[in-house]
């Protein structure tokens, strides 16, 4: 068996003269064949441009959403920097405010103390002069209860008739 000439043996059975592989590159050039005649390959890359458009729709619509969304961001940053200046604003105006009812509280309570310190001033003065009426008419009962006694006990009738004729001749 060493000195046997080597034989080519196909792998496979063979058909008119032609081997296996053979018929299977015959088979792939028909099929490569239909297609271009049925044109697969045209309708492929329509199919592929179809799916192309409609991705770039979808970006194109992604862009505009996303331009709108930060439109809208900007939009209500804005907003919500308005309403921060008018909130400061606010709070000066309720600080202002605030102060303008301290001021007023204050000069009310400084108007109604001298108020009161007059009226206490003027009822110390009715009492002082109330007292001092008091003590003039316990100062004109005590001279006239002495003054009589005075007179009772100093004069007589001889200088009743003296002072009498005294003071009618002064008329």
């Amino acid at each position: 068996m060493a000195n046997l000439p080597l034989l080519l043996v196909a792998d496979g059975p063979s058909a008119l003269g032609v081997d296996s592989y053979q018929w299977v590159s015959i088979a792939m050039l028909v099929l490569i064949g239909v297609f271009v005649w049925k044109k697969v390959p045209g309708l492929i890359t329509g199919g592929l441009d179809n799916k192309i458009a409609e991705i770039k729709s979808q970006l194109d619509e992604a862009k505009d959403l996303r331009a709108e969304a930060e439109k809208l961001r900007d939009e209500y940053a804005a907003k919500i920097a308005g309403a921060a200046k008018d909130a400061e604003a606010m709070m000066e105006g309720a600080q202002r405010e605030a102060d303008a009812i301290l001021e007023k509280a204050q000069a009310d309570s400084e108007a109604m103390v001298a108020r009161r310190k007059r009226m206490t001033e003027d009822k110390i003065a009715a009492a002082e002069r109330d007292a001092v009426a008091g003590v003039r008419a316990a100062a004109v009962d005590a001279a006239s209860i002495a003054s009589r006694s005075l007179i009772a006990d100093k004069h007589g009738a001889d200088a009743d008739k003296a002072l009498a004729d005294e003071v009618i001749s002064s008329l």
